[in-house]
């Protein structure tokens, strides 16, 4: 259970430091940060899968490369979900924001240990 909180908390840090690195990529504060992290788990723990498989011939075709333009339509999807707390301005910035954010995350992920 421990895990998972620090997991939460691990991806609200890297939506703010992603918001101070894309230009677009808009979040409030911390708190808003914490919220947006939790519907995110959401949005990629029930949407997500739903989404992945009906695309799967697009993503196959495209080599898997399709899997960043659903990462980046399932942050619009939560910047609709949450619009006072987390806004996105295009789908370029949900898209380099996507990216970003996994790199920031699993950096983060990988010095602290947590999510192993």
């Amino acid at each position: 259970m421990l895990n998972f909180f620090l997991t939460w908390i691990l991806i609200a840090v890297s939506l703010v430091i992603t918001a101070q690195l894309v230009v677009g990529f808009d979040i409030n504060s911390f708190p808003d940060a914490l919220v947006t992290a939790a519907v995110l788990g959401l949005v990629n723990a029930i949407i997500k899968p739903v989404i992945k498989f009906l695309t799967l011939p697009l993503t196959f075709v495209t080599f898997g490369l399709f899997l960043l333009v659903i990462n980046a339509v399932m942050i619009l999807l939560v910047a609709n979900l949450v619009p006072n707390a987390f806004m996105i301005n295009s789908f370029w910035a949900a898209f380099v924001g996507a990216i970003i954010l996994s790199l920031v995350s699993g950096v983060l992920g990988w010095i602290t240990g947590i999510g192993r």
